[in-house]
Parts: C-alpha cells; structure tokens; sequence
C-alpha cells in the first residue's frame, strides 16, 4: 500500500510539473503573439461571403474555419482573404465566368470591411496600412488572387483587381492556363505532362508580360501551385521579390506541390519568401485510400466546389464531417508539430527571413492542432516549444511578407 501510494504521489508531482510547464509555455506564447503582428497569408472564401449565409462578424459553425471572432480568439490578426477561381476551359464563357467570381469576391471583402464591420476589421494595401489598422485594435483584411487565370486574355484585368486591393498574384493553380504551368496538370483539361515539358515550359510570354506589369504596379507574384519549371522562370523574370503564398517543402514530403531546395534558395537569394502551410497532405504523405474515400465522399454528397460546400445543408454538412472523423481516426491527420517540422526545414535551409505561415483554411487546409483560427496560439506554441525567439516568430508571422510587400512597392513603376 506504502509503494502503491508513493507511486501515485510521485505521478501526481509529475503531472503536476507538466501541467505548470505547459502553461508557461502558453503563457510565454501567448505573451509573444500578443507583441508581433499574426498575417495567414491564404483563406478561401465563398462567392457569397459577407452574407448571412457566411457572415464574418459571427462565431460560425463548420466550414467556417475564420471569422473575427475566430480570428480573436486565436490571436490572429490578419489575413489575406483569396480571389479564387478553378481552373476550367479557356475560352470566352470560361474567361468570363473566372472574372465574375474573381470580382464577386473583391466586393464580398469590401463588403466586410466598408459596410458591416468597419470598427473591427479593415482592409490593408501596405504594410504600413497593416500596422496601423492593427495598432487601431482591429483585424486586417488583405486581398490575394489564387490563379491567374481570372486575368483571362485581358491584361487590363490586373490593374483592375489592383485598384480593388489585390496584393499578391498567384500565377496558376491546377491545371495549366494561358500564363503558366501548373505543379499539377490537369488530364481532363487536355494538359500536357510537366515531365513532358508542360505547355509553356514553364512561363508563357504572356505570363513574362504579366509579371513584369506586377512588378510595375507593385503586386507580389505567388508561385505556390506553380510547376518547379514556372517557379524558377518566374523568379528570373521578376524584378522584385516574389513569394510562395501556402506550400510545404519537398525533401520532408515529395508531393508535386512542395517546393524544392533548389526553388528555396532561388526564391531567398531574391530576397523572397516561402509560407509554409498547414495543409494535410503537404506536410505528410497521405494513404491513396483516404485521399479516395475522402474524394467519393464529397462527390456523393455533391460537394464538388467550394460555394456548393458552403451552400450545403446542415444535414449534407453533418454528414460530411462525420465521415471525414472517421477516415481521421483511422488515418490521423497531420499536427501543429509536422507543420513546425517544415519551418524548421526551411528556415536552416534559406534563412529565418525568408520563411511564413499559412493555413489555406476552408480551400483544404487544417491540421490537428490548427483546425481553425481560433487555435492559432497552438502554432506560436510549438515554435517557443522548438526556441523561437520573439524576434524570429515575429518575422515567421508576419514580419517577412511585410518586407517583401515593402520591396515590392519600392519596385513599382511611377505612374
């Protein structure tokens, strides 16, 4: 009985000292998160966002993965909202539908920040202008585009997105387009293999033009989603820093859109930056089975786009999420700590000042640990755990991408 009580005790004052360990840590954490500026540089968002349907300014149920009060209660205090559209046919029906979704998202971000909730979030075009919203005490909204193709054949198109708030271009996603060559072709859409040299070998003249008109209206170019071969032409190309807006690093998970250490330091020596992000699959390798069950599920429930996953029912919804919990505990999703495991990759590979965060919240990503942004401070958490300086988590943050925005400003063409 005396051994058996000694045991308890001695387990009691270990648990204990865990527990006060634990909560230093989050204090310490938290205390950092507090003094930098938080930026998650990738969420997706529906056509209707902005709306009742999705209303920014509420505590949402899933999907809803951020809203302010996520945004809040994590700590995380701005993100780049994206001007997503699929890629699909190009043609005129296809180019026109791209930029009536691309538009259709501009005004729902304006719509949060000019007219529904001007007292907690506004909307930033400089880092300058996200330092002070934030030091007004509210969030900050950025604008990014997510596929170049919503450009179309209309260069002028750009400007436009510009003037509406755009702060970085994302050339391409999956599937190749006019501009440039994606890391994941796509066969349904004729695309032709990148180990058979692409369709444009990497950037069209057309995708060259393009950059050359970010870099004269001060837009960052996003190579995430790029194929290796688009990546490095882009990089040359540019005449400012370019950044990775959400991707995760080859050497630690071999998936096509991972970038390489030779795209690394390519995109550093330009002074550039990667955000690594926390999307499942990037960071570890997924089993095909759960990739395909969890893609008929979808597909059963009707869930083939993201405004029809918004749309869906409570009932389809629910339904969905129980099947995803499911396909989780047989094959558990990556952590906080994989993400951390490929900042830390990046960061002794190119440099502190060259690596970010993002999640790609409710456009896929979302790990065990970081489900939404009300679990931000997690990720704060692991890197204090890993000895992150203040200094360092700042410019992980947000820091870094600030830079790179002020280079490319700096870059602009006057006029």
């Amino acid at each position: 009985m005396k051994i058996f009580s000694a045991a308890l005790v001695a387990l009691a004052i270990t648990t204990g000292a865990a527990a006060a360990s634990d909560d230093a840590l989050t204090a310490r954490a938290r205390a950092i998160q507090n003094a930098v500026i938080t930026i998650d540089t990738h969420t997706d968002i529906p056509t209707f966002f902005a709306t009742p349907e999705y209303d920014p300014g509420k505590d949402n149920a899933a999907p809803v993965l951020v809203d302010i009060p996520k945004m809040k209660a994590g700590g995380l205090d701005a993100v780049f909202f994206i001007a997503y559209v699929e890629q699909t046919k190009r043609d005129d029906a296809g180019y026109a539908q791209a930029a009536s979704e691309a538009l259709a998202k501009f005004a729902a971000v304006h719509r949060m920040t000019d007219e529904q909730y001007p007292g907690e979030i506004g909307l930033a075009l400089t880092s300058a202008d996200i330092r002070r919203i934030h030091a007004e005490g509210k969030r900050v909204a950025l604008i990014g585009i997510e596929n170049g193709y919503s450009v179309g054949k209309d260069p002028a198109l750009l400007d436009i997105y510009y003037r509406l708030g755009a702060r970085y271009f994302g050339l391409v996603h999956n599937g190749h387009n006019d501009i440039a060559d994606s890391a994941q072709p796509q066969s349904d859409l004729g695309d032709r293999p990148n180990d058979q040299g692409g369709e444009h070998g990497g950037l069209s003249e057309y995708g060259r033009a393009l950059i050359a008109r970010c870099n004269d209206l001060g837009l960052m170019v996003d190579v995430s989603h790029s194929a290796k071969s688009t990546t490095l032409a882009a990089i040359a190309a540019s005449r400012a820093p370019i950044i990775a807006s959400h991707s995760g690093v080859y050497a630690l998970n071999p998936h096509p859109r991972n970038m390489s250490d030779e795209e690394m330091k390519a995109l550093a020596a330009r002074g550039g930056v990667i955000q690594i992000v926390a999307y499942d699959e990037y960071l570890k390798p997924m089993p095909k089975e759960k990739k395909e069950a969890r893609g008929k599920l979808a597909k059963s429930l009707g869930l083939t786009s993201l405004d029809a996953f918004f749309a869906a029912s409570p009932e389809v919804k629910a339904k969905f999420f129980r099947g995803v919990a499911a396909l989780d505990k047989k094959w558990p999703r990556a952590t906080v700590s994989d993400l951390v495991d490929h900042i830390d990759y990046a960061v002794k590979l190119i440099g502190v000042d060259h690596v970010g965060i993002a999640s790609d919240f409710q456009g896929g990503g979302g790990i065990a640990g970081w489900t939404n942004a009300g679990e931000t401070l997690n990720v704060t958490k692991e890197l204090v755990r890993r000895g992150y300086s203040q200094g360092d988590i700042g410019k992980l943050w947000g820091g870094n991408v600030m830079r790179v925005m002020d280079e490319d400003a700096a870059a602009r063409k006057p006029g």
